[in-house]
């Protein structure tokens, strides 16, 4: 009688960083015999990859953990993981919250899982959270998709941003070598994707840590010098990088995006708020006014470039004028998408304590009021593709009609048009624009 194979289920909440992480540890649980199971009421192993950002995240995990608790009970053989950020800051409360739990793994040991769950096998209950050197990855990540790949290129982060908890949750700075992420970028482009994303949490300080300066005393790896490295990979067509910070963005790197045709059109820069004492409250490192002349002198190069960021609304001590001084940035701009948030206090965050929080109410009426101003821009600025043929490269079948399918444009769009998905994923292909809204575009593939 053949045993059917033990079965690993992984939920992911929160931001690139954590999709990427939960692929590699899904080719971990992979290598070591595991299959993917898409109900987690099937699956041996359930591991929560989890994101401490907004509190609503943070909840959600205790719900779905407290389900899989009480099933422990009845099948005491399940392993339950938390691993991400909530299980970096809350640690070993975790484990007196929820005693069921047999591993909780903090971002920085995500290479490390198979090790962990073998003396968890053994019996113990396991929390992993102290500072590690990231190792060099060898594990091949199961990759969710099969067109696009993230790639890691640095961990952690410097920045000390008063509301923000990644650096308590994901250490310091950690580059990897240019040669570790060409490699692994090689490999991707022998599977066959086309695109891929350098990711970093502060992606613009790629390489401050690796040794060797320039005579001119330049930091010798950039991601400039990096994306010039990597640029003539065959296979990949088109390289993304996220998130930058608007402290380190260099007219450099802006070249360098408008000279190589693979760098996509597209810039994801957050500037969290458009007033100055706001900024400084947040410990940014940079003015409004800054951040304007990085978005004129990307427009100068390249100006049909798509512009994305975040803003936070309602930070502690925020003022009437304060915020209206957001939506005057935001409406200055124009801005192609913004991920918007009210603020809200995050354990071990210097603003957490500070006696001058907003209320709840006018927090959501402000984020109401925000997001109202970047529906609006967003559809003038989709306005400019109309009658255009833009690139899109095929990643899925559209899921409320499957006789279309969907991609990305160049500048980041997501597209719709009619056609084959078995025939087209992973394709680029030429499509005449016919509709726009805001966030999203329809039109016709055209045989050029």
């Amino acid at each position: 009688m053949t045993t059917s194979p033990r079965r690993y289920h992984i939920t992911t909440f929160g931001c690139q960083m954590n999709k990427a992480d939960s692929e590699r540890m899904a080719g971990i649980l992979e290598d070591m015999g595991f299959a993917f199971s898409e109900d987690p009421n099937d699956a041996d192993v359930i591991l929560y990859n989890t994101c401490t950002i907004r509190d609503n995240a943070e909840q959600k995990v205790y719900s779905y953990l407290g389900r899989q608790a009480k099933r422990k009970h009845e099948q005491p053989d399940l392993t339950l993981i938390v691993a991400g950020c909530v299980a970096q800051q809350e640690g070993e409360a975790l484990l007196r919250r929820v005693p069921e739990l047999d591993l909780v793994m903090g971002p920085q040991h995500a290479n490390r899982l198979q090790d962990l769950l073998e003396q968890v096998f053994e019996g113990n209950q396991i929390v992993a959270t102290e500072p590690v050197h990231i190792m060099e990855d060898i594990t091949k990540p199961r990759r969710d998709s099969k067109v696009t790949a993230w790639v890691n290129v640095i961990y952690g982060c410097n920045e000390r941003c008063t509301y923000c908890v990644v650096p308590n949750v994901r250490g310091v700075e950690q580059s990897r070598t240019p040669e570790a992420i060409r490699a692994e970028i090689e490999e991707i482009g022998g599977q066959g994707y086309k695109e891929i994303t350098l990711l970093g949490q502060n992606i613009d300080a790629y390489g401050r840590d690796l040794p060797g300066v320039t005579p001119e005393g330049r930091h010798l790896h950039t991601l400039t010098d990096l994306l010039y490295y990597v640029h003539d990979v065959p296979g990949i067509e088109r390289i993304r990088f996220a998130t930058s910070h608007p402290r380190y963005f260099t007219e450099r790197l802006i070249k360098a995006c408008a000279e190589l045709p693979k760098v996509c059109e597209h810039f994801h820069i957050p500037f969290q708020s458009g007033d100055n004492d706001i900024l400084k409250a947040m410990a940014r490192g940079y003015t409004q006014e800054k951040y304007r002349r990085i978005i004129d002198k990307i427009r100068e190069y390249m100006p049909d470039a798509a512009i994305s960021g975040d803003a936070i609304v309602g930070f502690p001590g925020e003022t009437e004028a304060q915020f209206e001084n957001t939506l005057k940035l935001v409406e200055e701009i124009g801005f192609d998408l913004l991920n918007t948030a009210a603020y809200s206090p995050r354990p071990g965050t210097p603003a957490a304590l500070w006696e001058n929080q907003l209320s709840e109410e006018v927090k959501a009426d402000r984020l109401q009021r925000l997001n109202h101003l970047v529906s609006i821009k967003a559809a003038e600025r989709s306005q400019r593709y109309q009658n255009r043929i833009e690139e899109v490269l095929v990643e899925d079948q559209n899921p409320k009609d499957p006789t279309q399918v969907m991609g990305r444009t160049r500048g980041n769009r997501l597209a719709f048009f009619t056609g084959n998905i078995n025939a087209l994923k992973g394709k680029l292909v030429k499509v005449k624009i016919t509709e726009f809204r805001a966030f999203s575009l329809t039109g016709e593939a055209i045989n050029l």
